[in-house]
């Protein structure tokens, strides 16, 4: 965006997010100054402009949370989707770099680039820069990647940075035999926060929906959705709080047994117990 003229002597344009100001007059024209001068702060253009940050910032927000949710489910992205919204530099930022399939779910790559064409340029993990045309990818869950450890090198490497948390996810694989009617894990009950208003406020900011009693994170696992959730106490108790148990329930409301959880739903479980367990209160000598 250019400089926009504003109150005499002075034009203001959007740089990084805030709003910077120039003269156009006298030794110092055409010098960006350090602060913005007290006789444009409310100036209409610069009105503006700040609700242009604050909207590009809401548009950064959503195109993150979508692609989480296009990765967290590892739902197919139609090609020519990601073709269209490239040009968007938030687009563009928030899938930049994540780890890809096509046609062949054994060929894994960085994707760099989308054409207008639809096609997509990645770098596999011979280092080399492929085209794909596939009618759709995937943004896998990492936990469905294999040979993780090897690829989080290899993004080491190439210097590989991601918007959405992908590859340097934590992750939790489930064990391969779980006692057959189980239906929770206890690993991360037990954490002691002052209040279950904190505990909730935790849950919150790290983009969990709190209902009810509970924390809750829904993921689509296989074709299918599952509801982990963790008891946080009712809402109107105010007094310590510990958090409860894990446990996953089906789109119905249906407990589901640990041995129906598929591999997304259970780590993306575990992943949010931890976090939630991560925030109690450490005793002093523990």
């Amino acid at each position: 965006m250019g400089w926009l003229a504003a109150g005499d002597g002075y034009e203001v344009a959007l740089m990084e997010g805030r709003v910077v100001a120039r003269s156009t007059s006298g030794r110092a024209a055409g010098r960006q100054l350090k602060s913005l001068p007290r006789t444009l702060r409310e100036h209409p253009e610069v009105d503006r402009l700040r609700r242009l940050a604050e909207w590009l910032d809401r548009h950064a927000a959503a195109c993150v949370a979508q692609v989480d949710t296009w990765m967290v489910s590892s739902l197919p992205v139609p090609t020519g989707l990601l073709a269209r919204v490239w040009p968007d530099e938030a687009w563009q930022a928030a899938l930049r770099d994540l780890a890809v399939v096509g046609d062949d779910p054994d060929e894994v790559g960085f994707l760099r680039d989308a054409t207008a064409s639809g096609e997509l340029r990645v770098v596999n993990l011979d280092g080399e820069t492929v085209r794909l045309s596939p009618e759709t990818v995937t943004l896998p869950h990492p936990v469905l990647l294999p040979d993780l450890d090897d690829l989080r090198e290899f993004a080491a490497e190439l210097g590989v940075t991601q918007k959405v948390e992908q590859i340097h996810r934590a992750t939790w694989r489930k064990p391969a035999e779980v006692k057959p009617r189980a239906t929770r894990v206890t690993e991360f009950a037990g954490g002691r926060y002052a209040s279950r208003f904190g505990l909730a406020a935790r849950a919150t900011q790290l983009g969990y929906k709190v209902s009810g009693g509970y924390a809750t994170c829904r993921v689509r696992d296989g074709g299918r959705v599952a509801e982990a959730a963790v008891w946080i106490g009712e809402p109107y108790w105010d007094s310590e709080m510990e958090t409860g148990d894990l446990t996953w329930h089906d789109q119905d409301g249906r407990s589901l047994p640990l041995s129906e959880v598929g591999p997304v739903a259970w780590s993306e479980g575990m992943r949010m117990a931890a976090a939630l367990y991560a925030g109690r209160q450490i005793e002093e000598g523990s």
